[in-house]
Order: structure tokens, then sequence, then C-alpha cells
């Protein structure tokens, strides 16, 4: 697994958003067995956080990804074994 932090073209709003995980469902990371990441996600309780499945996130041959907003944080080549990390290590900031 890999974390990408990159520039956002997002605007930034001043008041706090509700996190979203977004697991890109295209076909390259549908190839690469994206189903089981969003799979792992939903099998976990992650309080105010929104899990979904995205269409392409542009980051094809990465893949599996997923997009943490509005953190703009992004994972490649995410595995169903890691996800329990990924929410305890960032989303619940848990070490």
């Amino acid at each position: 697994m890999t974390n990408i932090t990159q520039p956002s073209n997002f605007r930034v709003i001043d008041q706090p958003s509700p996190r979203c995980v977004r697991v890109c469902q295209n076909r390259t990371c549908k190839k690469q067995g994206a189903l089981k990441i969003i799979a792992a996600f939903a099998a976990l309780s992650i309080p105010d956080v929104t899990v979904t499945a995205s269409s392409c996130l542009g980051e094809c041959g990465n893949g599996p990804m997923v997009l943490i907003l509005p953190d703009m944080v992004w994972y490649s080549r995410v595995q169903p074994d890691q996800v329990s990390l990924l929410v305890e290590e960032y989303l619940l900031g848990v070490k």
C-alpha cells in the first residue's frame, strides 16, 4: 500500500466536512480487487466516515485506489488485509 499525497483542485471550505472514503470501482481497479476493498471497509464500523464506490480516480495502473476526502489523501495498491490498518492509523488515529 502506497500513500500518495497530491495537491487538490478542489475548493477549500472553512467549515469542517465529514470524511468520505472513495474506492475506485472502474475497470482496472476492479480487475485488481477493488470490490474486496470496498467490502473490507464496509465490514468495519468507522464513525463519522462515509465509504462509497467511485468512478475512475485517474490513477489507472496504481490500483486499487482509495481517496480520503476532504483530506485529499490517496492510497494505491490497497489490499483487503490492509484496510483495517488504514482505518486504525489514519481514520481513527490509533497508533
